[in-house]
């Protein structure tokens, strides 16, 4: 059984799916109401599950007409690929953020859960067993070449 954040994620996503120009509008509480739980639900499944890193767009307007908006970014062409992983992950990344790119690349079907999985140990800190910043440094240097070995053919 799904939990309640799941759930929420699957009908966002749904939502984004199925709108014509890929951005969705929602009332916080509408949503609150829709799936019987505390405003502050939505708030965590936005925040957490719908970030730059993960492919999304989301801004709010508050007060009486306020909504959400979340709107799906993509990604460049595959033959601009290797200059975007180049400026997305520069010369230090850290785990979150690498992880972020990880899932928005298998979010657009550009690697495979597999490839997804060794990545994301691959660029561990259990991996990568050096201090910070240069953690960072080589998490980046690892990064950037398992990625463009995979996507550029």
């Amino acid at each position: 059984m799904r939990n309640i954040s799941d759930t929420l994620e699957q009908y966002l996503k749904q939502l984004l799916q199925e709108s014509v120009e890929g951005a969705v509008e929602i009332q916080r509480n509408d949503l609150a109401d829709r799936f019987s739980c505390v405003p502050s639900q939505i708030n965590y499944v936005i925040s957490t599950r719908f970030t730059l890193e993960k492919g999304y767009l989301v801004e709010s307007k508050r007060g009486g007409g306020g909504y959400i908006r979340i709107q799906r970014v993509e990604l460049p062409l595959l033959k601009a690929i290797q200059g975007y992983i180049n400026s997305t992950i520069g010369d230090r990344v850290d785990q979150n953020a690498a992880e972020g790119l990880v899932y928005r690349l298998k979010e657009a079907q550009m690697i495979s859960s597999r490839e997804a999985n060794l990545l994301k140990a691959a660029v561990s800190r259990e991996a990568i067993t050096v201090g910070l910043p240069l953690r960072d440094e080589i998490r980046a240097k690892i990064l950037k070449a398992m990625l463009i070995s995979l996507l550029v053919k």
